[in-house]
């Protein structure tokens, strides 16, 4: 389980991103299992895995033979098996990089997201130690990392759509099945919406979504001069306005109310994008008084 202070710098870097905050906190917690870091000589440590076969597979000849020789590095795939202990990783991991540091570290799953080193240019860090300082910077350096990979990957759009087998598949691999990793995170993400609902924290609003917050976001559209009735139900009519709202503020015109078109919307002072007609105001209006 996250502490406050984590779940807090993910929903940060979510809003950066702009993905769904409970969706990322669920693929975090999955993939770390709610940790951020281990004690590796009484040091914090982010987590690891090391992958020989991706180690093998960047090094000289002469480098090969020296690493194969210590028993880490191998062409097969598994065959140099991960220590049961962080402690144990990060000393193979540090054997790995008296070799050759670049190939240890891009031969690396890092932290929250468990994301491979190997990913660094096209992640758009400008060295592999780059990636490696920011996983070990902490929850916030982890979680940009994943949300980096997410994106470049083009799993954003089934994060967003909650679309799990998809991500699952996408993410973890076509095995995703075996070790219900979709339904791990379907899971998680329940429990950290359900969270966010609790607190009156914002979390993707969609087609079928009801409750307070989906009326606050009808009251807001209102005030923004569009016509939707504010009866906490996401509806096909607080569709369209939503995205003629995003249409008019330069957002992606899905529907779909986001931590991005929330924040645009909830930011001040609101101006209406387009008055409505005093018939249509006197309507709106008469429609909110039968909803209180």
């Amino acid at each position: 389980m996250f502490s406050k202070q984590t779940v807090q710098e993910i929903t940060a870097i979510a809003d950066e991103f702009g993905l769904d905050p409970a969706a990322l906190l669920a693929v975090a917690e999955v993939e770390s299992g709610g940790q951020v870091f281990a004690v590796v000589n009484d040091k914090p440590a982010p987590l690891v895995r090391f992958e020989g076969h991706y180690f093998d597979a960047r090094l000289t000849p002469e480098k090969k033979l020296k690493a194969r020789a210590a028993g880490i590095a191998s062409p097969v795939v598994g065959k140099i098996a991960n220590p049961s202990t962080q402690a144990g990783r990060w000393r193979l991991i540090e054997k790995a990089a008296a070799i050759d540091a670049a190939a240890a570290y891009e031969s690396v799953s890092w932290g929250l997201g468990q994301v491979m080193g190997a990913h660094w240019s096209e992640l758009g860090y400008e060295s592999v130690q780059e990636l490696v300082n920011g996983a070990r910077s902490g929850a916030a350096g982890q979680a940009r990392l994943m949300a980096r990979y997410i994106v470049q990957a083009k799993l954003a759009d089934a994060l967003t759509r909650t679309d799990w087998h998809a991500f699952a598949r996408g993410y973890n691999g076509p095995d995703y099945r075996r070790y219900r990793y979709h339904s791990k995170i379907a899971t998680a993400y329940e429990k950290y919406r359900a969270d966010a609902a609790a607190d009156m924290r914002p979390f993707v609003l969609r087609l079928g979504s009801t409750g307070l917050s989906v009326r606050k976001l009808q009251l807001e559209l209102v005030t923004r001069g569009l016509l939707v009735e504010a009866d906490g139900l996401f509806g096909r009519r607080t569709e369209r306005a939503v995205r003629e709202f995003q249409l008019k503020n330069g957002l992606v015109a899905d529907g779909i109310a986001g931590p991005r078109t929330q924040a645009k919307l909830y930011a001040r002072p609101a101006k209406p994008l387009a008055p409505p007609s005093k018939a249509g105001a006197m309507a709106a209006l008469a429609k909110l008084f039968r909803a209180t």
